[in-house]
């Protein structure tokens, strides 16, 4: 009992809608907007109930038989500037974006990077296929890596889609719909094949960028599950190669988790500076190699998530990128 236009959206309360919030209401019947997008409106007084008389509460109370008209303004233009950065789309649609990301792109605008982001070059490459996040002609964040983390990263490119895949990241895998998977070389071999580090997470008191190891019940629950691929034997000690798994998905977790166990990724200048000394004792074409990569050596490797539209499982695989695989081809004996 709906009808749309570009801009108006008109729909009618049942009696099992009876006594429900406006807002609630609102999100149930209309899958392109979000709870979120649908409050904004109502407070800037773009719904109007059957008299023609703006709502801007969204807790009234529907009742039966009432009609809603709800107003959509297009939306406004993004406020980071379109910026023509070159991308790697592994699959785009109307709906969403995935991009293998270079190291050293920042996603998103902030202090201290205020252009060059990932976001930047989205608005360039998606135009007009924007339909709008928030009500603002932009790419929805729903993950990040971080700058000198590379690999995939899916975006989207609408409400409803923004709303579907922040849903499944929030339920980081437990429901099977999303699937993430990294690969990091590491100092040092885990004295198990595959383990799992619990470890809650907060910020770190004596440094705001970074991220340390709770004590105690304090901080916020975060899992990595981790599988040894490969190690090998240098002149600075054993170096691994692992695949990890995200149980949860906090800032820096799984640097901060390998560095806990006494495993840091190479290249982490953030957690692993005291493995220079280390890094010192490679040999000459491993240490150059290293020193080239110039970050973290972990990348994001396998994504996978239920399309928000379709329904339809999605998988994408990324390779090493040449960075990483120059710096593992060079750590193997000859």
């Amino acid at each position: 009992m709906s009808s749309k236009s570009a801009n108006r959206i008109e729909l009618v309360a049942t009696e099992a809608d009876a006594g429900i919030r406006l807002d609630k209401l609102l999100a149930q019947r209309i899958d392109a907007l979000s709870r979120a997008r649908i409050q904004a409106l109502i407070r800037s007084g773009n719904v109007a109930g059957s008299g023609g008389a703006t709502i801007g509460d969204g807790s009234y109370r529907v009742k039966p038989g009432e009609m809603f008209i709800v107003k959509v303004p297009p939306p406004e233009p993004a406020a980071p500037a379109a910026e023509a950065i070159a991308l790697d789309v592994v699959y785009e649609d109307r709906d969403l974006i995935v991009i293998d990301k270079p190291p050293h792109l920042v996603v998103h605008p902030a202090p201290g990077h205020a252009s060059g982001t990932l976001v930047n070059a989205l608005i360039a490459h998606c135009g007009d296929s924007l339909s709008g996040v928030g009500g603002i002609k932009r790419p929805g964040i729903v993950h990040r890596l971080d700058k000198g983390t590379s690999g995939l990263l899916v975006v989207a490119k609408s409400d409803a889609a923004h709303r579907g895949l922040s849903e499944q990241f929030a339920a980081h895998g437990v429901d099977g719909r999303m699937h993430r998977a990294y690969l990091a070389l590491v100092w040092g071999k885990p004295l198990r094949p595959r383990g799992v580090i619990a470890a809650r997470l907060v910020r770190s008191q004596s440094n705001r960028t970074k991220i340390a190891v709770a004590r105690g019940e304090s901080g916020r629950h975060a899992v990595t599950h981790y599988e040894v691929i490969e190690t090998i034997g240098t002149d600075a000690g054993p170096i691994s190669l692992l695949r990890l798994e995200l149980e949860t998905g906090r800032t820096h977790q799984i640097r901060v988790h390998l560095a806990h166990i006494g495993h840091p990724v190479l290249g982490d200048t953030t957690y692993a500076s005291g493995f220079k000394a280390k890094a010192g004792k490679l040999a000459p074409d491993a240490r150059a190699a290293l020193a080239a990569l110039d970050r973290q050596a972990l990348h994001a490797a396998e994504l996978g998530f239920e399309h928000p539209r379709s329904g339809k499982k999605l998988r994408f695989v990324s390779p090493l990128p040449a960075d990483m695989q120059g710096l593992l081809d060079a750590l193997r004996p000859d």
